[in-house]
């Protein structure tokens, strides 16, 4: 039943980050910026992730967990989210290929 939902889930939440970061821009040209919105527009990357990363783990195993484990420890030494998340595909990829 996971494997049903995630590429309808993933697009959905594609759909939602690009047209906010649409509907961000758009909103940019007619209004100022306050510190709050740009948050808000920071942020939302952020949170359709996070929806990816809840969904792996709700229905995911020990490979998910570690890559998880693996991506908050390569987030907190690098402090780069792009490397993290590269770390974390990388080792659930061997791990599915090796474990």
């Amino acid at each position: 039943m996971a494997n049903e939902l995630f590429i309808p889930l993933l697009m959905a939440m594609a759909t939602a980050s690009y047209g906010l970061r649409i509907a961000g821009f758009l909103m940019m040209r007619v209004m100022p910026v306050s510190p709050r919105l740009d948050a808000a527009l920071r942020a939302t990357p952020l949170g359709v992730m996070a929806g990816i990363v809840a969904l792996a783990a709700m229905n995911g195993g020990l490979a998910e967990w570690l890559a998880i484990a693996l991506v908050m420890i390569v987030q907190r030494i690098s402090g780069n989210d792009v490397v993290a998340a590269f770390a974390g595909v990388a080792s659930l990829a061997l791990i599915r290929a090796y474990g």
